[in-house]
């Protein structure tokens, strides 16, 4: 007879990552425990409403606001990004992009086309 399975477990860091939520943000009785692939899996399909609202106002993480952005996470350092942003202040920088956003999307752009050549996708 098999032992039953024990339910993997996770840190609230790698949770916060998978949910794709800044871990400051989320309550703490999430920061302070462990949380099982069962609990994260519910989470994505059910989210309370404090992970709702994280994910659709913020403080958003680093590759999130990158991914927003379409820049790379290193482009948000360059142009100074350190801090977490809301869904607002990410809005704002994309209706009024400054200097160093359409120079790191330039950049970050022609990264990935150069990725897609050397695959040997070229989109047709």
């Amino acid at each position: 007879m098999s032992k039953p399975k024990k339910s993997q477990m996770m840190k609230p860091s790698t949770a916060a990552l998978k949910l794709e939520v800044y871990l400051p943000a989320t309550p703490p009785e999430f920061q302070d425990g462990m949380v099982s692939r069962e609990q994260l899996d519910d989470l994505q399909h059910n989210p309370p409403p404090w992970l709702a609202e994280l994910r659709k106002n913020g403080p958003h993480p680093r590759h999130v606001i990158a991914a927003r952005l379409r820049v790379s996470n290193s482009g948000l350092a360059r142009g100074g990004i350190t801090d977490p942003l809301t869904t607002s202040e990410i809005a704002a920088l994309i209706a009024e992009p400054p200097a160093w956003l359409v120079r790191e999307r330039e950049t970050y752009a022609e990264v990935l086309r150069e990725q897609r050549i050397q695959r040997g996708d070229t989109g047709a």
